[in-house]
């Protein structure tokens, strides 16, 4: 299972998308729109939006089950819910409940049995925190699994071809944002981060995996560890520890603010 996303400036390009998507065959519960908005605007979507087809529009909204501020829809068709750092977002389908789980968003307790039993094998834990700069920003975020390289292709067409940015673009804006503050930072102790800016980052990266994220250090160091320890095997013989920790560090320091404010915000 391989997962192919998109960042669309607009949300009527990423339903297009999305649409498209589905008639070239990719099951409902392999693909998800998150789309960023008001609490206001989502509170009226969710009222006008059938759970499934034998259900009133707003009947999902009533019965969903509220946690920690999400809004899960029991037929998971649509989800409501809070993202550290983001705020309110829509994330439509089973797929989507899966990736704000993901993030750290509470989902309501149905959707949680349904996500459970749905396959959500490639979930992209490593790409969400680029999904949450894009829905900062304003845009939506299209994700499909794919069953196979070829239907792999033909999702990135439907995308392209709808005006999405790839992930890997999206990710170095979502870097070039920080990267002047995080230079002034890693010279600032002297080092000279024109050479160390590459592991810098991959440690930072690295921190922000939804697996590891808000949790204390004694219980994501062993998988910190295993990080240094992949890096350090694809670049043989570079001497990158210093510098790939001290970005796992900042890494985790800048998603523990968000982490914090949702906290403060509940």
């Amino acid at each position: 299972m391989e997962a192919v996303s998109g960042v669309f400036r607009t949300r009527t390009a990423a339903e297009r998308a999305v649409q498209q998507a589905a008639s070239v065959g990719v099951p409902t519960d392999r693909i998800t729109l998150l789309t960023p908005g008001s609490q206001e605007q989502v509170d009226k979507e969710a009222q006008s939006v059938p759970v499934d087809t034998t259900e009133q529009p707003g009947m999902g909204k009533a019965i969903g089950a509220l946690l920690g501020g999400g809004v899960g829809i029991t037929g998971g068709s649509l989800l409501i819910a809070l993202i550290p750092g983001v705020g309110p977002i829509t994330a439509i389908g089973l797929l989507g409940a899966a990736i704000v789980g993901a993030a750290g968003a509470a989902v309501g307790a149905t959707v949680g049995d349904r996500m459970e039993k749905a396959t959500v094998e490639g979930l992209p834990e490593d790409e969400i925190f680029v999904y949450e700069d894009a829905l900062r920003q304003g845009r939506s975020v299209v994700v499909a699994m794919a069953e196979n390289e070829e239907s792999a292709a033909q999702i990135r067409e439907v995308m392209t071809r709808e005006g999405a940015e790839s992930v890997d673009a999206a990710r170095e804006q979502w870097w070039v944002g920080l990267r002047s503050a995080e230079e002034s930072h890693y010279s600032s102790s002297g080092k000279n981060f024109a050479n160390d800016e590459k592991y810098y980052r991959l440690g930072f990266q690295a921190a922000l995996h939804a697996k590891t994220r808000c949790k204390e250090f004694d219980q994501v160091s062993g998988e910190m560890n295993a990080a240094l320890e992949d890096v350090q095997r694809r670049h043989p013989g570079v001497d990158l520890e210093d510098a790939f920790l001290r970005g796992y560090q900042r890494g985790r320091d800048y998603y523990q603010q968000l982490c914090d404010e949702k906290k403060k915000a509940a």
